[in-house]
């Protein structure tokens, strides 16, 4: 088995500070790598990485993904045993606006992770996916065994190939791979872009907040305690070969070679009104809300069926959302201290 560290892609970001200060206090080696992506303020990507900067047994790196050369002479040098590829380009809306930069972030940056895999001998990949995949579907609570060739924005296009890419390195190559599709993740240390946090930072500069459509859709928020817990218990756990997939019958989440997909999330929906009331009550401000036409690339609803991952890792969400929003207020207003 081999022997090698953690490695962490997008270590800077929401999710990989978090499974990167999670591993290190669990006794791990972890290599830690990001471009510091200006998407949103490199400032709280930099205080992120500045406090795993003080745990022993972590190595940073500055790298662009989209560099082969330099990503596949970082894993021929560190040899990891696992990596959890969270490096990506988020957002939605600006997949609109901006497509290439999703094309590289995501799709040229996740086949070079995969090469480097491939010839560093990694025994396991966890990627991110996302909720996103479920694009059009409207059976609810979203289910992995069901086809999602049906996505509404090109964000979601792109996480739907990361899947299809690494089934592909998985067959061919016998890379284990276990994709994991995200369902809004919250909490202190969060993406200033999501909608939650950008609520925030508006009402307590007296801003208005722009809800898309009248705030009844829905959300399946899973706070990032969970999120992490089970990225972990996840990559300690190789997917192995499904004996009885069978092409008559194939499902979406398994296959006869080392691969898996799960939903992560907390099987709860929240609406986007119910998140704004919460807010008001946390942070003591009232919302001026600006409503705007519904968007083509938003979905309604989101909500994971995540039987398969506890039956897998015996993982189970426990923070509720008045638990998860509580700690964001506290957090934002110690960091922010508007």
């Amino acid at each position: 088995m081999n022997p090698g560290p953690w490695l962490v892609t997008g270590a800077a970001g929401f999710i990989g500070a978090a499974v990167s200060r999670a591993l290190l206090e669990a006794g791990e080696r972890v290599v830690a790598v990001d471009s510091f992506n200006a998407y949103y303020d490199p400032a709280l990507k930099r205080a992120r990485v500045g406090r795993l900067e003080e745990c022993k047994n972590f190595d940073f790196y500055r790298l662009d993904l989209t560099d082969g050369a330099g990503t596949g002479e970082l894993f021929a040098r560190h040899r990891p045993s696992t990596v959890v590829h969270l490096a990506a380009q988020p957002g939605i809306a600006r997949s609109l606006t901006d497509p290439m930069a999703y094309i590289q972030n995501n799709v040229v940056a996740t086949m070079n992770v995969l090469e480097a895999c491939r010839h560093a001998a990694v025994g396991h990949l966890v990627y991110a996916s996302s909720s996103s995949v479920y694009g059009a579907n409207s059976r609810l609570p979203f289910s992995v065994h069901d086809p999602v060739d049906h996505p509404v924005s090109l964000y979601a296009a792109t996480k739907r190939s990361n899947e299809l890419m690494a089934h592909t390195y998985s067959h061919q190559f016998g890379l284990p791979a276990t994709g994991l599709r995200f369902f809004t993740v919250y909490g202190p240390w969060g993406r200033p872009d999501m909608a939650y946090y950008a609520f925030a930072g508006a009402m307590t500069r007296g801003e208005p907040i722009t809800i898309y459509g009248d705030g009844s859709q829905q959300r399946d928020f899973t706070f990032i305690d969970d999120i992490v817990e089970g990225v972990v218990e996840v990559a300690r756990r190789p997917p192995v070969a499904d004996d009885s997939w069978t092409p008559e019958k194939a499902d979406p989440a398994t296959s006869r070679a080392p691969f898996r997909l799960y939903n992560i999330g907390h099987g709860v929906q929240v609406t986007v009104n119910e998140l704004i009331r919460c807010l008001e009550e946390l942070l003591g401000v009232r919302a001026v809300r600006d409503h705007q036409p519904a968007r083509s690339a938003d979905m309604p609803a989101t909500h994971a069926e995540v039987g398969d991952l506890q039956e897998a890792t015996g993982f189970r969400p426990r923070a509720s959302f008045e638990y998860g929003i509580n700690k964001f207020a506290e957090w934002f207003l110690e960091y922010h201290n508007p």
